[in-house]
C-alpha cells in the first residue's frame, strides 16, 4: 500500500517531524518565515493525506475542492480562522489546533507588551542606543503606573485567564468580557464579569484576547477607542482584524487613547511605512505571542501527534470539528 503523504508549509525542525517519516512521504516547504505560494499549496494538497499548516495559510474551498485524499489538517496555532471549519467538516476532513500548550506563554508576552507600553520601554532603549540621553530629569519617558490600576480582558479563554492571574501580582482590579461568565476566573482571582461597553469605559488597560469571528471583527472601532480614557493603554495579542486600525491610528493621533501595544495586526507581515509604526507610543511586535523555544516545540510535537493519530485512524488530542469523530475508532 502505497504510504500516506504529509505536506508541511513552513521549515520546522527535522527531529520533530521524523515520528512521521516512519509512516508516511513527508514533503516540507524549504523556507521558515517566507510562506507557501497559494498555487503550490493547491497543488501539494491534491495528493496530500495531510497538511501541517501555520495559521497565515488559508485554506478555503479553493484547496479543499481539490484535495481528494485529505483527512486532517494540523494548524500550528490555537487560533484557526485560516480555515473553512464548515467546508472541512462537510468534507469529512478532521481540523486540529494547539490550544492549552501555549496559554502560559503567550500570557506572559500579553503581560510583557502591556508593561512595554505602559513604561514605554522601546522608546527607552532606542533613546539610549541612539545617544539621546544626556542627563536626568523627573519626568524623562515617564510612562504609567500598572500596579492597583484595571485591566479589561476582552476574551476569557485560557490566555485570558493567565493573563488575570498574572495581574493579580500587580493587585490589579480585574473586569473581564465574555460570550459566557468564567465562575472559576471570577471565584479564583477575583474577575468581575461586565458588558463590553462597561469594560472599555473603566479599564486602564484594555487587552484584547478574543478570536476572530464574523460577530468580533472590527469590535475594537471608533466608536469603542471613543469610549476608553485618554489614559488608557490598548494592547491586542489575538488577531489583527478585531480591530479597526484606521479606528486605531485616528485615536492614538488624536489622544482618545495613551498608546497601544500589538503583536498582531490586519495584515502580516506589517509594511513598515504602516502609520501604527510611526507612531512613538506603539509597541508593534511580529505576532510572538506563542514563541519560546520551548513552546514552539511543543506545538509542533503536538501538531505530529495529531497528524500520527488521525492516519492510524485513532482520535486526534485536539479536534476542533468534533462532527467527524464518528470515522475514528
Amino acid at each position: 500500500m502505497e504510504k500516506p503523504y504529509v505536506f508541511i508549509t513552513r521549515k520546522l525542525p527535522e527531529q520533530l517531524i521524523e515520528p512521521l517519516k516512519e509512516i508516511a512521504h513527508v514533503e516540507m516547504w524549504d523556507h521558515e518565515e517566507e510562506p507557501v505560494p497559494h498555487e503550490l499549496l493547491v497543488e501539494k494538497a491534491k495528493k496530500a493525506t495531510a497538511l501541517l499548516t501555520m495559521l497565515s495559510d488559508k485554506v478555503d474551498e479553493s484547496i479543499m475542492g481539490k484535495a481528494a485524499h485529505l483527512k486532517v489538517i494540523a494548524n500550528l496555532a490555537v487560533g484557526y480562522d485560516n480555515i473553512r471549519i464548515e467546508e472541512a467538516t462537510r468534507r469529512g476532513i478532521s481540523v486540529c489546533n494547539t490550544p492549552d500548550v501555549l496559554s502560559d506563554t503567550t500570557a506572559d508576552l500579553t503581560f510583557g507588551l502591556l508593561m512595554a507600553a505602559a513604561r514605554r520601554l522601546t522608546e527607552a532603549a532606542e533613546y539610549v542606543k541612539n545617544g539621546e540621553w544626556k542627563g536626568w530629569s523627573p519626568y524623562l519617558l515617564a510612562g504609567r503606573d500598572i500596579h492597583h490600576k484595571t485591566i479589561g480582558i476582552v476574551g476569557m479563554g485560557n490566555i485570558g485567564r493567565a493573563v488575570a492571574k498574572r495581574a493579580t501580582g500587580f493587585e490589579m482590579e480585574i473586569l473581564y468580557h465574555n460570550r459566557s461568565r468564567h465562575l472559576e476566573a471570577e471565584k479564583e482571582l477575583g474577575a468581575v464579569y461586565c458588558s463590553f461597553d462597561e469594560l472599555i469605559t473603566k479599564a486602564d488597560y484594555i487587552v484584547c484576547l478574543t478570536p476572530l469571528t464574523n460577530e468580533t471583527k472590527h469590535l475594537f472601532d471608533e466608536a469603542a477607542f471613543k469610549k476608553m480614557k485618554q489614559s488608557a493603554i490598548f494592547v491586542n495579542a489575538s488577531r489583527g482584524a478585531v480591530v479597526d486600525e484606521e479606528a486605531l491610528i485616528q485615536a492614538l493621533k488624536e489622544g482618545q487613547i495613551a498608546g497601544a501595544g500589538l503583536d498582531v495586526f490586519t495584515r502580516e507581515p506589517i509594511d513598515p511605512q504602516h502609520p501604527l509604526l510611526s507612531l512613538a507610543n506603539v509597541v508593534a511586535l511580529p505576532h510572538i505571542g506563542s514563541a519560546s523555544i520551548e513552546t514552539r516545540t511543543e506545538m509542533i510535537e503536538l501538531c505530529v501527534d495529531n497528524i500520527l493519530r488521525s492516519l492510524k485512524q485513532q482520535k486526534p488530542k485536539t479536534i476542533i470539528n468534533k462532527e467527524v469523530l464518528p470515522q475514528y475508532c
